[in-house]
């Protein structure tokens, strides 16, 4: 399949599961060619397990899921050596991370040392387990939920892990017509996530190597640059976006475009992305801690001149 069939086949795929979230769907899609992580952070019971698995079921790799709990170690995630008590011979016996597609569900109800464990992974593509680093399959994605930091037995996650997520994705509570749809699946006999795979992983990794293709011209690069220094000067934010996060946000708008079918970006693609790769990332003065991130973030991409790209 090219590659506009890939993402097509995967999001007719997925959508056979999950009433509406068209935009949410699209915007794992773009993590998935970008080769990022997603954070997906809502309430409990708004599919946000459902919506990865389905996106693991539509593509035929390896797909392994975690269930975050306080008593998970950072072994579980990345695996341990077993000597054989009677040979002494050693094994190394994988966990959880060695796979394709990992699902780590509700990774804000470990502690923090377990979450750490996911952060070489989640940068480098690698994993060092008794001193051994080993390569992880690719592609390698890891889709995280979080429920709110609010909840009742949860750790905040921090800074260093929240920066290894492309994109922290929003379910959203669905509209009458979505839930009177999804109520009516549910009487006739639940919903399932068990489809079959429309693409597989050489598919992805075509997908993720026509990324690079996407052109992100001059004037465009500098408006993302722009956006990334006006965060560092704003009065509001404590700790402005990273070149990592200025990466981020220039690799989603990427996916973005490819997403519509262009080969170039817009600045369209900037705006729209945004918000869902900067807020996390941001640390607020403790003065202004009551206001969204996505508020400020929205105001500072409005200060900025949107540049004019020739031939688009």
């Amino acid at each position: 399949m090219n590659c506009s069939q890939t993402i097509s086949a995967i999001k007719s795929n997925i959508s056979s599961v999950i009433v509406g979230k068209d935009e949410t769907i699209e915007l794992l899609l773009i993590c998935l060619a970008c080769g990022g992580h997603a954070l997906i952070e809502d309430v409990p019971g708004m599919g946000k397990t459902t919506i990865v698995s389905a996106l693991a079921s539509s593509v035929d790799c390896s797909f392994h899921r975690i269930q975050f709990t306080p008593d998970v170690l950072p072994s579980d995630i990345t695996g341990f050596t077993v000597i054989n008590p009677v040979t002494g011979e050693e094994r190394f016996a994988p966990g959880a991370i060695m796979c394709n597609v990992l699902l780590a569900d509700e990774l804000n109800r470990t502690s923090p040392k377990t979450q750490s464990a996911l952060l070489q992974a989640m940068q480098e593509g690698v994993a060092t387990v008794d001193g051994v680093t080993c390569e992880l399959p690719k592609p390698f994605i890891v889709c995280a939920t979080q429920n709110p930091v609010e909840q009742a037995g949860t750790y905040p996650l921090p800074e260093a892990q929240l920066d290894r997520f492309l994109m922290r994705i929003s379910m959203g509570y669905p509209n009458k017509r979505e839930e009177a749809a999804i109520l009516e699946r549910s009487q006739k006999g639940g919903i399932t996530v068990k489809i079959p795979p429309v693409a597989t992983a050489q598919d992805v990794l075509a997908m993720q190597k026509m990324l690079n293709a996407v052109v992100c011209a001059a004037p465009v690069v500098n408006y993302i640059v722009d956006i990334a220094q006006k965060t560092r000067e704003n009065a509001d934010i404590a700790l402005g976006i990273s070149p990592r996060g200025a990466i981020a946000l220039m690799r989603a708008s990427m996916g973005r475009a490819m997403m519509k079918g262009r080969d170039y970006v817009l600045p369209d693609d900037v705006r729209e992305m945004a918000g869902h790769t900067l807020c996390h990332r941001l640390s607020q003065n403790a003065r202004v801690h009551a206001r969204d991130t996505s508020e400020i973030v929205n105001d500072i991409v409005r200060s900025v001149k949107i540049p004019v790209v020739n031939g688009a």
